[in-house]
């Protein structure tokens, strides 16, 4: 009987633990690991030894990110030239002339983003296992575990509110009970505008940076002594859990007034009488943009094998059993609770001429400008894109859906640049 000798090798790197236990006789039982390469070799050992390696090799890998935003904007805004008052005067003439009023409103919420490359697939590289040329009566036996379990957490919940109430005025004039000469009111343009945009939740996930393309897996056991026991058991786990659930509440209440009119010339005597309005517009745009998700889970851990049992000698035991189990769940949910109350108003009516006396061929005049008003509500919400092709440079991507999400492409770019 041979004298045994016990070689115990712990190889620790960045959450990677190997441990190898290996009992050798006479020749060569060599574990070696180079960067993602792996050989294991027991070879050349003498009758009835007994050769063991045993390699675990584990990685656990946990992510979470979590936003939570509460915004809320209240905003006044008002522009306003009229509610001028020329009234009960005697002699020469009453003129009111207003300038324009605008008023301009804009929000901007840009809430929650998260992103997350993860680069610990851990792809086993090229694998080489070898049994070969141990005496008779030998126990050869070489396990190698492979586990690689990833979990990404990311979660968003988004609560906004914008309240906004914007006028621009420049009617509500009164020239009235005037004496003498011609009266006017003349009055400037009146324009609101409103933007409000809201932003938010966004996830982004990628697993990836693995080094597995192009690798292969060698399992070979080969002249053997007789009787000897040859076992090779190989098993490589990957368990990727993902995810993303991203909550928004929007309540988006905006009310715009734009008022050329109610101006009021009345009981007025003598010459002429005439009101004259500007133009009266408001415009509101309402634009969400919430809810998007994306993930590419790909590691692209492609283990091609050759398994070989060959030239072992009389009544000898060889095996090779191989496990390769790759589990990937993703869960990615959305919930958006989105209310827009948009109100706008643009005026020039509501003016009076009442009661004059004018000279006998006088005519009394009311001229009133255009009134206009536009209001554009746009959602976008609720995505989900889960597959290869996204990549951490958030190109377009072609995605079967009516919205246009180019906005979250050029928002997540401008927070990555900008982080």
């Amino acid at each position: 009987m041979n004298t045994f000798r016990k070689l115990s090798a712990a190889i620790a790197t960045s959450a990677l633990l190997l441990q190898s236990t290996v009992s050798i006789a006479a020749a060569d039982t060599t574990p070696t690991v180079t960067g993602h390469d792996t050989t294991l070799v027991i070879s050349g050992n003498g009758a009835y030894s007994d050769n063991d390696i045993d390699v675990d090799k584990t990685n656990f890998t946990t992510v979470t990110q979590s936003n939570t935003a509460n915004v809320s904007n209240y905003v006044s805004g008002t522009a306003s030239t009229g509610g001028n008052d020329a009234n009960y005067n005697t002699g020469g003439d009453v003129a009111i002339v207003t300038g324009d009023a605008k008023s301009d409103v804009s929000v901007s919420n840009e809430l929650n983003s998260n992103k997350a490359d993860v680069n610990t697939c851990d792809c086993d590289g090229d694998v080489k296992v070898k049994i070969a040329g141990n005496g008779a009566w030998s126990d050869n036996k070489v396990d190698l575990d492979t586990k690689n379990v990833t979990t990404v957490f990311q979660t968003n919940d988004a609560y906004v509110t914008n309240y906004i109430d914007a006028d621009a005025k420049t009617g509500g004039n009164d020239a009235n009970g005037n004496t003498g000469g011609d009266v006017t009111i003349l009055t400037g343009n009146a324009k609101t505008n409103v933007d409000v945009s809201t932003t938010a939740n966004a996830n982004i996930a990628t697993v990836g940076g693995g080094t597995g393309d192009g690798n292969s897996l060698k399992a070979i056991i080969s002249g053997n002594g007789a009787y000897s026991d040859n076992d090779i058991y190989l098993d490589f786990i990957r368990d990727t859990l993902l995810v993303q659930d991203n909550y928004a509440n929007v309540y988006n209440w905006v009310d715009a007034d734009a008022t050329t009119g109610w101006n009021d010339a009345n009981y007025n005597t003598g010459g002429d009488v005439a009101i004259k309005t500007g133009d009266a517009k408001a415009y509101v745009d309402i634009d969400n943009l919430l809810n998007f998700n994306s993930a590419d889970l790909d590691c692209g851990c492609a283990l091609g094998g050759k398994f070989a049992i060959k030239g072992n000698g009389y009544n000898s035991d060889s095996k090779i059993d191989l496990d390769r189990t790759d589990v990937v769940k993703a869960f990615q949910d959305n919930v958006d609770w989105t209310w827009n109350d948009a109100d706008a108003d643009a005026k020039t009516g509501k003016n009076d001429i009442k009661y004059t006396t004018g000279e006998a061929d006088s005519d009394p005049l009311i001229l009133t400008g255009d009134a206009t008003q536009n209001v554009s509500v746009d959602n976008a919400s609720n995505m989900n894109v889960f597959g290869s092709g996204v990549t951490h440079h958030f190109p377009e991507i072609d995605v079967d859906f009516d919205f246009d999400f180019s906005g979250f492409w050029m928002w997540l770019t401008h927070h990555q640049s900008s982080n």
